[in-house]
């Protein structure tokens, strides 16, 4: 007769076989496991180092190319701006390498560049919209009109456009008193950093950075681009020029470019941080001295690398 004891003994013996086959199956399972996910780890490290090598080569060919664009720009925009006057406008984001290099080769295409104006951040805050636009009303010089529309940029375009820009004829639209007193108050007010001896031109280069970042970030690329659309409106021709990071949504060359009213009056350039794009922005200004405008850049709502020959 089988007793209660060895019941216990052969059930133990069960459930310890049990265990025993549970370890040494799992050690060689994990062995495998192991062995595949160091495989795998190779495969990927080799993979990452593939992408290493490829984009560092990319970024060699790039910079080569950034360095041919640099010799031969003043080679194509000869001629193009000659005996034409340009006031630059830079947001506080834009870089100071790039309006530096852009002034040099508006130079090499015969242009003269008349002075700087630059917007502060509270320009475009949201928070001193109010104050923007009140303050635009009381500097517009008396026998000028400003735009009908209520937003800060626009109103403060329309003003920037009648200190900043000659007419159609080629005459200032404000005495030289005015735009002085007007652009005081600007400064005085936090708005602008005006340069000294800042004269009117006929054609304007709006200069911005990337992409807008923050929570008013749409609000501020909004503003920006209601003012350069605005400062179109009022002389030759407008630019608004920028990085790629300015041309998605959250920029103002990407606000721009949703709008196609604005579109058709205002050109945009959205890789002015190379040398590329600060050629295209030279032959983009000589485009809007002939009524034309255009969306060029690297980005995907750009319509072409450059304008047409």
């Amino acid at each position: 007769m089988i007793s209660l004891r060895y019941h216990i003994v052969s059930i133990t013996a069960v459930f310890l076989a049990l265990a025993v086959g549970v370890v040494l199956g799992s050690t060689a399972i994990s062995g495998r496991l192991l062995s595949g996910l160091s495989n795998e780890k190779n495969t990927l490290g080799q993979q990452v180092s593939d992408l290493q090598d490829e984009r560092n080569a990319l970024n060699a060919r790039l910079a080569e190319a950034d360095r041919f664009a640099s010799s031969v720009g003043p080679l194509a925009v000869k001629d193009r701006l000659a005996e034409r006057t340009v006031v630059l406008v830079t947001t506080s984001d834009a870089r100071p390498t790039d309006r530096d290099q852009l002034v040099a080769l508006i130079k090499a295409a015969g242009g003269i560049v008349t002075g700087e104006l630059q917007l502060t951040e509270s320009f475009s805050d949201p928070n001193k919209a109010d104050q923007l636009r009140d303050l635009v009303a009381r500097l517009q010089p008396a026998g000028t009109s400003l735009p009908t529309a209520a937003d800060p940029g626009t109103r403060a375009g329309g003003l920037f456009g009648t200190l900043l820009l000659l007419n159609k004829d080629n005459q200032p639209q404000a005495s030289a008193d005015e735009s002085a007193s007007a652009l005081a108050g600007l400064a005085n007010a936090g708005f602008v950093r005006a340069t000294q001896g800042v004269k009117a031109a006929q054609l304007a280069v709006v200069l911005t950075g990337g992409a807008a970042v923050g929570d008013s970030a749409g609000d501020r690329a909004a503003t920006i681009a209601r003012f350069a659309t605005q400062m179109d409106r009022s002389g030759a021709g407008t630019v608004l020029a920028g990085s790629d990071g300015s041309a998605t949504g959250s920029g103002a060359i990407g606000v721009v470019r949703a709008d196609t009213a604005a579109t058709s009056i205002l050109s945009t350039v959205d890789n002015l941080d190379t040398a590329a794009g600060r050629v295209v922005t030279v032959l983009a200004l000589r485009e809007q001295l002939e009524g034309r405008s255009g969306r060029y850049g690297v980005a995907g709502n750009a319509e072409a690398p450059s304008p047409a020959a």
